[in-house]
C-alpha cells in the first residue's frame, strides 16, 4: 500500500485509496509514517469509543512558543482533551450550544450575497462559506458587528493553532491576535445571562477556580468558532456541488437529506487521530502504548459493509446519517445539528432565491492538508 498520510491537494481522488485499503488491509501499519490506518467503519467506531485511544497532544511542553492567551485556548479546548478535562470542558462546550439564540439564517446568507457580488458570478467558498457558519454562531450569541468583523477577519489564520505542525509564519499569526480575540469574546460572553449561573455551576461540580473556568468558557467558545469556519465551509461546500447535480430539489426535507448523504459521501474532514495510552487489540492487530493512529472517517462512510452501494450518492438510504464525519462517542463533534441546519437553509435560500445556479469551473482545487478536504474556491453563477 502507498502512504497513508497525502495532502487533499495533490490526489484527485481520495476515494479509490481508501477503497484500495478497505478490500486489502482495513487496519494498516505504516511503517514509512510509524502510525496504524484504520479504514473500516466497524473498527474506526470501535478506536472512537475506546478510551485508551486518547487524543494526541498537539503542543508538548508549549514547543510552538504560543504565547499566553494563545496557549491558554489550546490547553482548554474539549477537542484536545482526556479524561475528566474533556468531561468539564465538554460540558461547558455544550451548555454554549444551549444557549445559541435562533437567527434567520436566510438574511445573514442573503446579506452576504449582496454585499459583494460580482454581477451574477460568485466564489461560493470565500464570499459565503468562510463567513456564514462563523456569522450565525456570533449573531446567536448577540455580538456586534464590529467584534464580529474583526472575528471573521482573522478567524482564518487563528485556527491553525490546531495544526501539530505549525510554520513560524502561522504562530506570529495566531500570537498576534490572540489577546484581542479572547478579551472580546470573554467581555461579551460574561454579559450574557447564563454566564454567571455557569461559573457557580462548573465550580460547585468541580471545584475549579474562577479564573480557569473562564478560561474553558471562552477557549471553547473559540474552539467553536474554528469548528464553524473549518467543517462549516466544507459542509456548505460538498453541499452545494451536490445540490447543483440535483436540481429538481425543492422542498427543505429534501434539501436536508442531500446534506446529510453529502456528510457521508464527501465530508469535509477526510480523518483524525488517536494515541493508544496502553496496549490493546484491534482485531488482529496489536496497538502498542504510544501508537499513534489515523481513523479515516472518509474511508468509514464508504464502508460497504455498513452501507450499501456505499459508492453511490443516495439521499434516500436509510442509515445514511449513522456516517463517522462527526465522530461517535464522548468526542462526537457537538456542532453536528447546527451544521446540519445551516447548510439546509443556506441551501434552501439559494434554491428558491435564484433559478439557475451554474458552476463555472470542473476542476476544484483543495487545500493542502492531510486532513481536511476544503476546496480553495468554488465559483458559480446566479441568476434570478
Amino acid at each position: 500500500m502507498s502512504s497513508t498520510l497525502f495532502l487533499q491537494s495533490d490526489i484527485p481522488d481520495p476515494y479509490s485509496v481508501y477503497k484500495l485499503a478497505l478490500d486489502k488491509n482495513p487496519v494498516y501499519w505504516d511503517e514509512t509514517n510509524q502510525i496504524w490506518a484504520v479504514y473500516s467503519y466497524k473498527f474506526c467506531v470501535e478506536i472512537l469509543k475506546n478510551p485508551l485511544a486518547e487524543i494526541p497532544i498537539v503542543n508538548p511542553n508549549n514547543k510552538q512558543n504560543l504565547n499566553e492567551y494563545a496557549l491558554k485556548v489550546l490547553t482548554h479546548l474539549t477537542r484536545l482533551s482526556n479524561g475528566i478535562q474533556h468531561e468539564i470542558t465538554r460540558e461547558v462546550a455544550i451548555s454554549l450550544f444551549s444557549n445559541m439564540k435562533s437567527i434567520a439564517i436566510n438574511q445573514l446568507i442573503s446579506q452576504l450575497i449582496q454585499n459583494d457580488l460580482n454581477g451574477s458570478e460568485m466564489d461560493w467558498v470565500n464570499l459565503v462559506c468562510k463567513k456564514l457558519p462563523v456569522l450565525s454562531l456570533l449573531k446567536s450569541f448577540g455580538f456586534d458587528e464590529n467584534d464580529s468583523n474583526f472575528i471573521i477577519e482573522k478567524i482564518e489564520s487563528f485556527s491553525k493553532i490546531m495544526l501539530s505542525k505549525k510554520k513560524k509564519e502561522q504562530v506570529q499569526l495566531i500570537n498576534e491576535n490572540a489577546e484581542k480575540l479572547y478579551l472580546i469574546i470573554e467581555k461579551h460572553l460574561s454579559s450574557l445571562p447564563f454566564y454567571k449561573p455557569l461559573l457557580i455551576k462548573i465550580s460547585d461540580q468541580y471545584n475549579l477556580s474562577t479564573e480557569k473556568i473562564i478560561a474553558i468558557i471562552v477557549s471553547n467558545f473559540i474552539g467553536l468558532l474554528i469548528q464553524s469556519f473549518d467543517a462549516g465551509r466544507g459542509i456548505l461546500s460538498n453541499s452545494l456541488l451536490r445540490l447543483i447535480q440535483h436540481k429538481s430539489l425543492s422542498e427543505k426535507n429534501q434539501i436536508e437529506k442531500l446534506v446529510v448523504e453529502a456528510l457521508r459521501f464527501d465530508p469535509p474532514i477526510h480523518n483524525t487521530r488517536r494515541v493508544a495510552a496502553k496496549d490493546f487489540h484491534l482485531g488482529e492487530s496489536q496497538i502498542k502504548k504510544g501508537d499513534s493512529i489515523l481513523i479515516v472517517l472518509a474511508s468509514a462512510n464508504r464502508d460497504s459493509d455498513k452501507f450499501e452501494n456505499a459508492m453511490d450518492f443516495d439521499m434516500e438510504r436509510i442509515n445514511n446519517n449513522e456516517n463517522l464525519t462527526f465522530g461517535i462517542g464522548g468526542h462526537m463533534c457537538l456542532a453536528k445539528y447546527f451544521a446540519i441546519n445551516l447548510a439546509t437553509e443556506a441551501l434552501y435560500y439559494l434554491l428558491n432565491e435564484y433559478k439557475t445556479i451554474t458552476l463555472l469551473e470542473n476542476n476544484i482545487e483543495y487545500e493542502p492538508l492531510i486532513n481536511a478536504r476544503l476546496a480553495k474556491s468554488i465559483w458559480i453563477s446566479i441568476q434570478n
